[in-house]
């Protein structure tokens, strides 16, 4: 009884391994995990045909407060820098699309807003909650991690990516 226990142990750890294979840590320093995804009107995006621009990737729901406040001050950052150097996506995360239209209507919000509405996405980057944002760089490396909402648009938040995009 003990040999059928301890193989059926051991088989169960083996399926464990196989199923997370494909689990990545990301971690500021490493390559950025590529996604294809569509937009609100269907046009697909690739995270590595962004390359040669600084790319700001936030994660987002409708129905995350945190979240709801903070996308004002991403619109302000994103007029604020140059569209050929810099390029802003907000990927709603678990989230109705038609709630999200609606959210993005309203604030009249006009940088990319991505689907990742089944955590795909959000998975391969092990979010730890939302709103989580990633800094890319030109060479799609993540250098700045966030969890939780910021004031994108002040000064040091315009520092640091300009930074990123002179280099």
């Amino acid at each position: 009884m003990k040999k059928i226990a301890l193989f059926i142990l051991m088989g169960c750890i083996a399926l464990l391994i196989t199923a997370c294979g494909d689990y990545q840590v990301v971690t500021v320093g490493k390559p950025a995990p590529d996604f294809d995804t569509v937009d609100l009107n269907g046009e697909v995006w690739s995270l590595s045909k962004l390359q040669g621009k600084v790319v700001f990737l936030n994660f987002w729901a409708t129905w995350c407060p945190p979240c709801r406040e903070e996308m004002p001050s991403m619109q302000k950052l994103y007029a604020k820098l140059p569209k050929d150097k810099f390029t802003m996506l907000a990927l709603f995360n678990k989230d109705d699309p038609a709630a999200v239209e609606k959210f993005v209507t309203q604030l009249s919000i006009t940088f990319p807003i991505l689907s990742d509405e089944y955590n795909i996405i959000g998975a391969r980057y092990g979010l730890a909650g939302l709103p989580e944002t990633f800094i890319i760089d030109k060479q799609g490396v993540i250098r700045e991690k966030f969890i939780g909402p910021a004031e994108w648009d002040s000064q040091q938040v315009v520092e640091m990516i300009t930074k990123y995009i002179n280099e």
